[in-house]
């Protein structure tokens, strides 16, 4: 099944959650094809970056060990970095990976 990213990512509210991990495998893929791309440009990739050092320093903005709130946040980075390395990333690139994904290659 062919995804889209853009109105995955869009309208990434709880329907867009489910989508994207309903199709989470294939996400992944795209993501690992454009950090590795050389047509991706620095900074999505500094965003993706961003996103690691977040989730394995120490600092939070909401502590971990208050139930629910701690773990909201880092899901409330992860998308909203997702969001932005997708949206910084050329839109042909993007394309182009998908329709690979989509064709099993």
């Amino acid at each position: 099944m062919a995804i889209n990213p853009s109105i995955v990512i869009r309208n990434l509210g709880w329907r867009g959650f489910f989508q994207l991990l309903t199709h989470l495998p294939s996400f992944v893929k795209l993501f690992a094809r454009l950090v590795k791309d050389p047509r991706v440009t620095a900074l999505p990739k500094l965003v993706v970056l961003g996103i690691l050092a977040y989730l394995v320093l120490p600092t939070d903005l909401v502590p971990d060990f208050i139930p629910g709130l701690g773990q909201a946040d880092d899901l409330a980075v992860i998308v909203a970095g997702l969001k932005l390395f997708l949206r910084l990333c050329p839109a042909d690139v993007v394309q182009e990976h998908l329709k690979r994904i989509s064709a099993g290659k």
